[in-house]
């Protein structure tokens, strides 16, 4: 006997966790904030990060 092969293949939804296409563009793109936030953060206030941490 031999076994028929499906004829369609089944979309399956991409994982949310993991290392995967989403999950890196997400990091990326909160890591893009986040260094703008800093940025701006450092410019308003004229104090760099080790000023913020007390290590200046």
């Amino acid at each position: 006997m031999t076994q028929s092969q499906p004829t369609i293949t089944p979309k399956l939804e991409d994982p949310k966790f993991g290392f995967n296409e989403y999950a890196e563009r997400l990091n990326g793109r909160a890591a893009m904030v986040g260094f703008l936030l800093t940025v701006v953060i450092e410019y308003v206030t004229n104090q760099g990060v080790l000023s913020w941490l007390g290590l200046k």
